[in-house]
Parts: C-alpha cells; structure tokens; sequence
C-alpha cells in the first residue's frame, strides 16, 4: 500500500474556521482575503468580523462564538486511521481546475492520491435509476476517455456515476469519486468494494467532515465538486429534476464544456441530455466529439485520443477473434469461467467466484468491452 501524503501545513487551523458555524466556502475567501491570513482571520473581534462583506453582527458573533468548537486534533487522528489526508487551498497539490470555480471548497479530505494527471478529467454524470443502454454508453466512453488518458470524475452513485468509474478502472486509467458525506461512510453502502478499487487507481475526495451522514442536502453542493474537477461535464441519461443537471449547470457557470449523450425520444430519462442539447450542449456520440468540444485543449489530443481509441478497440476485437481468453486477468477469467450461455445474475457470479463484488464489476465492465460477454435486463450476463 502506497504511503498516505501528508496533510497541508496549518490544517488544524483551516479546518476550525471552515467549521465554524456562518462559514461558508465564499464567506471563507471573503475572510481570507480581508484577513491575509486563517490565523488572523481566526483572531479577528466580532468589530472586525462585521467588516466582512456578507457578515451582520448576529452572523460575527456566531463565528467568534464557534470557531474553537470544531475538533479539530480529534478528526486528524481518525484520518490518519482511515487513510486519508486532508489538503487546502493553498496547498500546491489542491487541483487547480477546482480552485478556478466560484465556491471551491476551502479543504478537501482525499483518500488515494491527486497528481497532474488529474488536470485533464471529464466528469460522467447521470440517472442512479438509468437504462442497459445509459450503462452501456457511460462504461464505452469512460473506458476510452481513460485509455487516453483523461480522469473520470463522478459522484460513485447507484446507475451511471457506478458505471462511468467502473469503465474506467476497466481501463486501468484513473478515476475520481467525490462522495456526498465524509469518508468515513461509504455511499451507497454497496460500492464500498468500489470505493476501494477506485482509491487504488485514483481517488475518493469530500469536503465535508469524516462522519458526515450522506444527507440530501450535501449533494447539490457535491455536484459543483464533480464539475469544478473537469474540462467538460458528459450528462447520459437524466430527468429534468436530476442532480446530474445542477453538475451541468455548474460546469456552465465555471466556464466548463457541457456535453450530452442523446437517448430514446419516448424515454423520461433522455429529457435532461435532450434539453441540455436543445440549450446548445454537444450532442456526443464518440470520444472524437468530446475533443471537438473541449476546443482548443481537444485539438491538441485529438491525434492521441483516436489512436488510443483505435488501440482499445482492437484489443477487444482481438480478444474476441483470435484467444478469448488469453489477454484475461485473473479476475476476468474467473468471471468468464462462471457464466455460460443461460443468463446469471451478478449477485450469482460473485458467490461463484467468492471475489469482492467491486472486482467482479470492474470484470463484467472489462469483458463487455472485449465483446466477451454481454448483460441482458435485471443485472443479468451471459457468454457470448
């Protein structure tokens, strides 16, 4: 296991401001900025504090009056135990895409790893209750883009946001999951499997405290994470009232490249993507109308992006048409071994092969790739 980074220099002190009942991410720059310093800003009078645009003298007191309350030493110590690391916004390592957006959070809580790499991501965003078809096409163009080496950013929900990571850990690429509770929950509770796996190969990030429960109201503000991270935003699938439509309007606000998949004109969940194209989106059909979209940075890729498409979809003709099975990782073979020609269900397969049901995804994902395999209705598979 890879050793944890260390956390930001001064975090303790970030973390209780940020905590601090009345703060906000934009009332913490306002703080920032009018302070020089989070230490200042934590010294600062309630007199002082009023003189912050948007702080009243009610909202200076309830600062003044909680800014040492937050445990600060007590979360440390847990992060350190779960293998997390907490980075701010003045750290060199907070993404820099992020930090461009109106209300970038002030500290993210990180487990696994952010580099450079992670400057070129698309985020695939949709239903939790999507189509065989929208899970067929957010797996298809999340294993491509990650075969050429973008990041998929997603939000680790039930539907497309699982399968947006599951195609591209398939890929082997990386992959960012920003979860709408603390790290120290898993949400839902049966992706923790692939939670893991996508720490391995990338990152889980929140903003919020460790043991914040996955409440309703921490995911609008998550959506502006996952939109923030990326070049583009990609919506498959998605009613009109769907978070995944507050992420494109987010990434809109932020400058950021909205793209959608069209679906089945009689489909309730073909008219978010369908609206968002009327209002202007790219309509998206192939990884070569993403980088038609992302302009200037797409030109510059478009060469590496079709050969690396070609190169993933030539190993899985190859792996239909020549052996089968001997380009097949350990996982992969298990899989494959365990079904056959009458459909089985997923929860079937992973009592059959006794993996971790995060890897027997990541190998469904991967098979139906390679052509090896296909899903029927019902979480159901076959051989093909």
């Amino acid at each position: 296991m890879a050793p944890v980074p260390d956390n930001s220099p001064d975090i303790e002190q970030w973390l209780q401001l940020i905590r601090a009942d009345g703060v906000g991410p934009v009332t913490f720059a306002r703080l920032l900025k009018r302070f020089g310093s989070v230490d200042a800003a934590l010294g600062g009078s309630v007199r002082e504090l009023t003189k912050v645009e948007g702080i009243g003298f009610q909202t200076a007191e309830r600062i003044a009056s909680t800014r040492d309350k937050f445990n600060s030493c007590g979360e440390l110590e847990l992060a350190d135990k779960l293998g997390v690391w907490i980075v701010h916004m003045q750290d060199p390592r907070y993404p820099p895409l992020l930090k461009q957006i109106y209300d970038p959070p002030p500290v993210l809580y990180v487990k696994g790893t952010l580099g450079r790499e992670d400057n070129l991501a698309i985020a695939i965003v949709g239903s939790r209750r999507c189509s065989l078809y929208g899970q067929e096409q957010a797996c298809r163009l999340s294993h491509l883009l990650a075969a050429s080496g973008f990041t998929i950013v997603s939000g680790l929900a039930r539907g497309i946001d699982t399968a947006a990571h599951q195609g591209a850990l398939a890929a082997e690429g990386r992959t960012i999951a920003v979860q709408g509770c603390g790290l120290a929950n898993v949400f839902p509770p049966e992706n923790e499997k692939l939670f893991e796996l996508i720490t391995s190969l990338g990152s889980c990030i929140s903003e919020l405290p460790l043991q914040y429960e996955p409440l309703a109201e921490n995911f609008p503000p998550r959506n502006r994470i996952i939109g923030g991270l990326s070049l583009g935003t990609i919506v498959i699938e998605a009613g009109l009232r769907s978070g995944a439509l507050i992420t494109a309007r987010t990434a809109l606000e932020s400058n950021r490249e909205v793209m959608a998949v069209p679906g089945k004109i009689d489909s309730p969940l073909s008219k978010g993507p369908h609206r968002l194209i009327k209002q202007g989106a790219t309509l998206v059909e192939s990884v070569e109308d993403i980088m038609e979209a992302l302009g200037y940075v797409g030109d510059q890729l478009k060469g590496h992006a079709a050969q690396a498409s070609q190169e993933a979809s030539e190993k899985a003709r190859s792996s239909l048409f020549d052996t089968p099975r001997a380009g097949l990782n350990g996982s992969e073979k298990q899989v494959h071994e365990s079904l056959g020609t009458e459909p089985v269900h997923c929860d079937q397969v992973i009592a059959a092969t006794g993996l971790p049901p995060g890897a027997v995804g990541a190998a469904l994902v991967s098979l139906r790739l390679k052509g090896l395999i296909r899903q029927l209705p019902g979480n159901l598979f076959t051989r093909r």
